[in-house]
């Protein structure tokens, strides 16, 4: 997952973006990642920027063949993170240290690799079956 999701570092942001010759945001990173390893997933077209309620990431990333993930987060895994009141946001963890994370950067226009801020809450995690410990 980790050299899927880095392969994609660099690609530019694009709002609802689902193709990295175009641009991804966020969800479009999850995709575009798990589609390198041949696990297609339903995204979404279109979604609300801001929202009351989190998105059903569970039920989407389970029809890909994930499961929530348990303890502490691992390189691989995919979390959900509230950056804001009503705002939420995906990435990758991509080191031991779960402040490490590859995501949709919008205000640096691209896919990056780098430290999360201190401010974002995780609210959930999902790990590839292969990933289990």
């Amino acid at each position: 997952m980790i050299e899927a999701a880095r392969a994609l570092v660099g690609t530019p942001f694009r709002l609802c973006g689902r193709n990295p010759a175009t641009g991804l945001d966020c969800a479009g990173l999850i995709g575009a990642a798990l589609a390198r390893l041949d696990r297609p997933l339903a995204l979404p077209a279109r979604y609300t920027l801001r929202s009351e309620q989190p998105p059903d990431a569970g039920s989407i990333l389970a029809a890909a063949g994930l499961h929530p993930a348990l303890g502490k987060p691992a390189p691989g895994d995919i979390a959900m993170v509230r950056t804001c009141t009503c705002q939420y946001h995906f990435l990758i963890h991509s080191a031991p240290d779960s402040n490490i994370a590859i995501h949709a950067h919008a205000g640096l226009r691209r896919i990056v690799e780098g430290p999360l801020p201190a401010s974002w809450r995780q609210l959930g995690a999902w790990r590839l079956p292969s990933l289990s410990s």
